[in-house]
């Protein structure tokens, strides 16, 4: 079995901790939707590093950054980009926006509004963008990061069921550990241009080890029982007394990409139970839509994911 799905963990997981502290659950879910061409929404309340902790990824992709703040008057063109006329050459030529970059960060995604955040789905899901009857495709390993913030509603636009579903996975941030905690105030709490000294350390990691991580997950075996697996879990959800949306065929696929991923990530030629389980409060929490009624007794997505772990059958 080929180690290049480790090998990208360990040397992403080198790099961003070079930069941000106490996150490494969060690089592994990062290294599931980079092998998987999957985007990641992160969740959290401000000042976590969430921005730090995607200006790290693209410094190791070697990528090119671009930040994209969601606001009430953010319009598709701010994104996407223009066409501008040219005096010079006597024609409108295009300029792109911040989406043609290889790591797009959406800060506060949900303060954006409803067309701007519909700008963002087919560049999502088919790595390219429509301007005028032109399709321009964006770089080959293009991510978005997007981040909201799951505690503050007003002035805000709940993102739909079609936005959410394009996300791979949530990565939900809590605070850090008192340890962690510790060594950043050590390293960034007395050199106002700490963070910036320490992107610069940052190195670029090997793109071809992301190649190979890719192939080598593709060769991992998955099994007919543990399609069924899959399968049955998606109908749980979609059978769900508490839920109203269950898990779409996107997630089914997302929920074995990932899986596979993780198998890989134990040096393991098939996939197990254990792997999906592993994956799935990434992979399901966010898609799956509660009733009115399991909202009102303060039921949460993750709760309704754990239930559904515990009470489906698991092949042997």
């Amino acid at each position: 079995m080929s180690t290049a799905i480790r090998d990208l963990r360990d040397q992403l997981t080198e790099q961003l901790g070079r930069v941000v502290i106490g996150v490494e659950a969060s690089v592994e879910a990062l290294v599931i939707a980079l092998i998987a061409r999957g985007h990641v929404l992160v969740q959290g309340v401000p000042g976590l590093g969430k921005t730090l902790f995607a200006k790290s990824l693209a410094r190791a992709l070697g990528g090119e950054f671009k930040r994209i703040q969601g606001t009430a008057d953010l319009m598709p063109s701010d994104i996407i980009g223009v066409h501008v006329f040219d005096e010079a050459a006597r024609n409108f030529a295009f300029r792109p926006g911040p989406l043609f970059a290889d790591v797009v960060l959406v800060d506060e995604i949900n303060r954006a509004g409803p067309k701007t955040q519909s700008a963002l789905l087919e560049a999502m899901e088919e790595r390219q963008v429509s301007v005028e009857r032109t399709v321009l495709p964006l770089p080959a390993d293009f991510i978005v990061l997007a981040t909201q913030n799951p505690r503050e509603f007003e002035g805000t636009f709940p993102l739909p069921e079609s936005q959410l579903d394009r996300f791979m996975l949530r990565i939900d941030m809590g605070y850090p550990a008192r340890a962690a905690e510790t060594l950043i105030l050590g390293r960034y709490g007395g050199v106002l241009a700490a963070a910036h000294a320490a992107l610069e350390g940052v190195a670029v990691i090997d793109r071809t080890v992301l190649a190979e991580a890719r192939a080598a997950a593709e060769r991992i075996h998955v099994s007919e029982a543990l399609n069924g697996y899959l399968l049955d879990l998606a109908a749980a959800t979609r059978e769900h007394p508490r839920l109203a949306l269950g898990l779409s065929t996107r997630g089914v696929l997302a929920l074995l990409k990932a899986a596979r991923v993780v198998a890989g990530l134990r040096a393991s030629e098939f996939v197990t139970p254990d792997d999906v389980k592993q994956v799935a409060p990434w992979i399901l929490a966010h898609r799956l839509v509660l009733t009115p009624e399991a909202t009102l007794e303060g039921v949460s997505d993750a709760q309704v994911v754990q239930g559904l772990l515990a009470t489906t059958p698991v092949p042997r």
